[in-house]
């Protein structure tokens, strides 16, 4: 297939780029690198630098290219920042990606994979998460997501766009090769602190919280291996080529790992000391995010490969040696 992927030089976004590069298809990265690396697309991809707030060129981009399909990754995805900034959050994730669906609908794309996220579903009533739970955003970035997926429901009825949105919870790991890798400026995915920690970039690594109701007192969350979702992508684009309808899928392992747990297994896995300092709760955090992920097993035939000692292990191989 011919596929556009939008967010292609971040970190979800290049992992797959990569991933379809290996598995025969044709990419076109479009991205504006206020966030993303070059150096992480693919060498074989075609590259655009293109922003999504900017129609002309975004449609000109389309129409180039010429696409089969379409996967969206390109967003601000800051929970704190979209808090401080809705403004810049309803402006980039939601205008940005109308923008491009139109541009679809001008271009004659009928697939389109969603970059989504169980954020979406705020404190879960009931854990495993499921997709027939109630979305329930409590950030402005889990509701620009919500918007977008309520603009492509909107646009499938008008206009023929078949889509499927995919809620993952915590992505995780880097390119088992260590030829890319999570970087992002600032970071604050619990895994790299934890190793930035452990290789001394870091005095110490902050535990928000010890009191919930989980078996050390610390939250759970469900990580998933960066590649996992690569795959279930493909899946979900060769399900609507396939002529699957559109829907909304979770995308995550099922299984649930504490604060604590990812700092003892990193500790285990790199041989390093890493200094903790606990301290209050942060407002908003549930104890308990894992997927229920029985609809991508049935859907997608989807089933994730790693497990989280590999998944910090690419983790710590990346940060061993990051190339950007």
């Amino acid at each position: 297939m011919k596929i556009l992927v939008t967010g292609g030089a971040g970190y979800i976004g290049s992992h797959f780029s990569k991933y379809l590069i290996e598995n025969k298809h044709k990419v076109c990265v479009l991205d504006n690198l206020s966030r993303g690396h070059q150096e992480a697309v693919p060498k074989y991809a075609e590259f655009v630098k293109a922003d999504l707030l900017n129609p002309e060129s975004l449609n000109i981009a389309v129409k180039s290219f010429q696409p089969e399909a379409v996967v969206h990754f390109a967003a601000f995805a800051y929970v704190g920042e979209s808090v401080q900034k809705p403004e810049m959050y309803y402006l980039n994730n939601v205008v940005g990606s109308y923008n491009l669906i139109r541009a679809c609908v001008e271009s004659g794309v009928k697939n389109f994979v969603f970059s989504s996220t169980c954020s979406i579903y705020g404190n879960p009533a009931k854990v495993p998460i499921s997709e027939e739970q109630l979305s329930n955003p409590i950030n402005p970035y889990a509701n620009t997501k919500l918007i977008i997926e309520t603009l492509l429901r909107d646009f499938e009825a008008a206009h023929g766009i078949k889509n499927v949105c995919l809620r993952y919870f915590n992505a995780a790991g880097a390119d088992p090769n260590s030829e890319i890798g999570e970087s992002h400026n600032p970071e604050s995915h619990l895994i790299p602190l934890v190793i930035y920690t452990a290789q001394k970039m870091r005095e110490k690594i902050l535990v928000f919280g010890n009191d919930y109701e989980t078996p050390d007192g610390t939250c759970i969350r469900d990580y998933i291996h960066v590649n996992d979702l690569a795959d279930a992508h493909l899946r979900a684009l060769n399900y609507l080529v396939d002529g699957g309808d559109s829907t909304i899928v979770n995308l995550g392992t099922g299984n649930g790992n504490s604060v604590l747990e990812i700092i003892e297994r990193t500790k285990r896995i790199t041989g390093k000391e890493i200094a903790i300092e606990l301290v209050g709760r942060r407002a908003g955090d549930p104890a308990i995010l894992v997927a229920d992920n029985k609809k991508a097993q049935t859907v997608l035939d989807w089933k994730p490969k790693f497990g989280i000692d590999e998944i910090i292990q690419t983790a710590c191989d990346w940060h061993q040696d990051p190339k950007f």
